[in-house]
């Protein structure tokens, strides 16, 4: 059996006890672009040198000519058929001898604990996994190319990290003693480096309601080697009161939904049935949604008086232009457990909401300004200019002696006349339950007087007709 059909039998051996897998991305292959300074492989007789004081195993898959090399202080070069390399002077290629020498990056540059450089093996469209969870979790099995050249530096603590099994170089390594020769031999050290350690463990997770990925002690390394790029500070979120999961890094807009459950309750089940029977719709096609257990903040065990100490969270995310849907999947999935909640092990569901976008846009785009965010500032500045020129106008007219305006106290006295009011005893009950309701008074009118009293009527006629005569 071929490499390409061992590693498939034993991902069916991972699925049928219920452990996830996370792929190594990266490599340190010489043909890869992003491997070299100006992200272009060497052009034929150019200079070549790697870092002088690094360790680092190179896959060299084409041949290459080149005009010089520097090699590093330790190393190997592995040669795929008809690779190699040969001598070539750089006077008859003139666009390779300006710019300087053709420069390998640091192999050292890529560590465990950023999780841009795994890949989930049960990655599907429209799922994706928290921050925390995207590195491999304790009962994830791990899997590092056999058809490239990596570098892993397991650091920058000194912590253990354990996972299930660990496959590299066509070998699977599910004991410590197995995996720990292996890292002291020159294969192992030419690919995993730094203080920390590297352990598997046989157990797998056997709970059908899944596994917390046990990542609490290390997410700030997480977090650290994931905000890098971005000077380790969190982009500002896109909506008011923004929702941080547990296992996130920082703030996203959307929704989260989190179930208590009963030993019924399957947690790939249930995200097999989200993914096809919601997020299939039509109507959330902007949305991912990530589904795991968690641990069960204690403020929100007190809050609620449930005794377990973790939870199945549903996190939700706005990824396109339209907002709003987040929360209309998270009633919708509330209303399918008040509904189906007893089938599907589900206890209890409780769901949170981010807030309206910032500036009136969408969730999605709005680190730049968009149109309606322009408009918006044009016709705020437009009304303001308005206001200020109403307000100087308004002073040189009255320097003009054009216009005029006192206080209220200096205002003409009205002329006194009689209150039309008076106290009825007959709307005034003994009993406030009896009152009436206080009548609404006419804003049209000047008059004073709110209803007309009928058990007066007769005696006004009768003093008319009297006046009259």
């Amino acid at each position: 059996m071929g490499a390409p059909g061992r590693v498939l039998l034993w991902l069916q051996l991972c699925a049928l006890t219920r452990a996830a897998y996370k792929f190594w991305v990266p490599n340190t292959d010489f043909d890869a672009a992003a491997n070299w300074s100006q992200n272009r492989t060497p052009c034929a007789g150019a200079a070549v040198e790697f870092p002088a004081d690094k360790t680092v195993s190179v896959l060299v898959r084409e041949g290459h000519s080149i005009s010089d090399m520097l090699l590093p202080l330790d190393g190997e070069f592995v040669l795929a058929s008809g690779a190699g390399f040969s001598a070539l002077d750089t006077g008859s290629h003139l666009d390779c001898s300006t710019g300087g020498p053709a420069l390998f990056r640091d192999p050292d540059r890529f560590c465990w604990h950023d999780p841009r450089l795994w890949r989930s093996g049960d990655a599907a469209h429209g799922l994706f996994s928290v921050d925390a969870e995207r590195v491999p979790c304790s009962h994830d099995d791990v899997v590092f190319p056999s058809d490239a050249s990596f570098r892993v530096g397991l650091g920058p603590g000194a912590g253990t990290v354990r996972v299930r099994s660990v496959r590299a170089l066509g070998q699977t390594f599910t004991r410590d003693e197995d995996l720990a020769a292996f890292l002291a031999s020159r294969a192992g050290r030419l690919r995993f480096h730094g203080p920390g350690a590297l352990s598997v463990g046989p157990e797998a997770c056997a709970d059908q309601s899944g596994c917390v990925c046990g990542h609490a002690e290390v997410q700030p390394w997480i977090c650290a080697a994931l905000l890098q790029p971005l000077g380790g500070r969190c982009p500002q979120a896109a909506c008011r009161d923004p929702l941080r999961p547990e296992g996130q890094c920082c703030d996203l807009c959307g929704a989260i939904v989190s179930l208590t459950h009963g030993p019924a309750f399957d947690l790939q089940r249930y995200r097999a049935r989200l993914l096809h029977a919601f997020l299939a719709l039509p109507q959330y096609q902007g949305l991912q949604m990530a589904v795991s257990k968690v641990p069960r903040q204690p403020r929100l065990r007190e809050a609620s008086g449930a005794k377990a100490d973790t939870e199945i969270q549903v996190v939700l995310v706005e990824t396109g232009p339209e907002t709003g849907g987040a929360g209309r999947l998270a009633r919708a999935l509330l209303a399918d457990i008040a509904e189906h909640g007893e089938a599907l092990g589900v206890l209890s569901a409780t769901a949170r909401e981010s807030g309206a976008p910032v500036g009136g846009g969408s969730a999605a785009g709005l680190n730049a300004p968009g149109p309606r965010a322009g408009l918006a500032g044009g016709l705020a500045a437009a009304l303001l200019l308005l206001l200020l020129a109403l307000l100087a106008g308004a002073l040189l007219l009255r320097r003009a002696g054009r216009l005029r305006w006192r206080r209220r106290d200096e205002a003409d006295p009205a002329p006194a006349r009689a209150p039309l009011g008076f106290h009825n005893p007959v709307f005034y009950a003994a009993d406030p339950a009896e009152a009436l309701p206080a009548p609404q008074p006419d804003v049209g009118s000047s008059s004073r007087s709110y209803f007309v009293n009928p058990l007066f009527g007769e005696a006004e006629a009768e003093a008319e007709a009297e006046a009259e005569a």
